[in-house]
């Protein structure tokens, strides 16, 4: 899989097999997330993930990786997924629209080999990848997860339980194939809002601020788990003038699921 944009200086998007590819995605890894050598990623579990189906798509402008998306192959009630466990870019290349350009490098590949669904984890207090997830590549929301990864050793994570949602990507859903391909914005009755205040990036920064921030995880973990129980899924997201975020809570009319038992909170 090979692209490339001027736009984007020239960066080509390719997969990645090679061990010292892999060590490369370990390298941006660490320098991206600042993780203790504990927490890391091994490359061998980039060549575990190669060897039993999943996805390392690197982004490299030249020889040097710039980018990359990680996924391993699972299954839930007798379905095979793809759970994409990382996506990582250097920030000099952030808010370029790389990211996205690795998440659609992940859609094609997925779908060449039968994929219908990609889920992956992400942080409801980050503005932006809620942004990204939702409203540019349409994947819905309909699981919480409390303290995912148990407490990290991440400066991004500043201390607080690493809660996420469950973002869940169907493929060839009519919400995904309208937006993506056709540029259709997805329209649905919204009968919640949860929000999360552009300060929230200073306060999760500040110690004498960090507990603003602990209150709006638990106030927004606690409105989740209630519209969840209620049927409710995340469909759209909208940012204001100052920078603040919401979620957009509807019902979905689309029947995809691979739902059972195994599922997450």
């Amino acid at each position: 899989m090979t692209s490339s944009s001027p736009a984007a200086g020239q960066i080509v998007i390719r997969d990645c097999h090679t061990l010292d590819e892999f060590r490369a995605c370990v390298a941006l890894q660490q320098e991206v997330w600042q993780y203790e050598d504990a927490d890391l990623v091994p490359a061998k579990m980039f060549v575990v993930a190669d060897k039993v189906g999943g996805q390392i798509i690197g982004a490299y402008e030249g020889d040097t990786l710039v980018g990359y998306a990680f996924s391993v192959p699972g299954t839930r009630a007798g379905h095979s997924y793809l759970h994409s466990h990382m996506l990582a870019v250097r920030e000099s290349y952030r808010n370029s629209g790389l990211g996205r350009r690795l998440k659609l490098a992940q859609r094609e590949d997925a779908l060449k080999r039968g994929f219908e669904l990609i889920e992956w984890t992400f942080d409801p207090l980050e503005i932006k990848n809620a942004h990204l997830n939702i409203f540019r590549l349409g994947v819905v929301v309909r699981r919480y997860s409390i303290n995912h990864y148990g407490y990290s050793s991440s400066v991004l994570h500043r201390g607080l339980p690493t809660d996420r949602l469950v973002a869940e990507w169907w493929l060839k859903s009519n919400r995904v194939k309208n937006l993506l391909e056709k540029g259709r914005e997805p329209s649905f009755p919204v009968n919640k809002k949860i929000s999360v205040p552009a300060e929230i990036y200073a306060w999760r920064n500040s110690e004498s601020d960090r507990e603003k921030a602990a209150a709006v995880q638990k106030r927004n973990r606690e409105e989740f788990f209630e519209a969840f129980s209620q049927g409710l899924a995340v469909l759209g997201y909208e940012r204001d003038s100052h920078g603040n975020g919401s979620f957009l809570l509807g019902r979905w009319d689309e029947n995809c699921s691979y739902a059972s038992e195994e599922n997450d909170e």
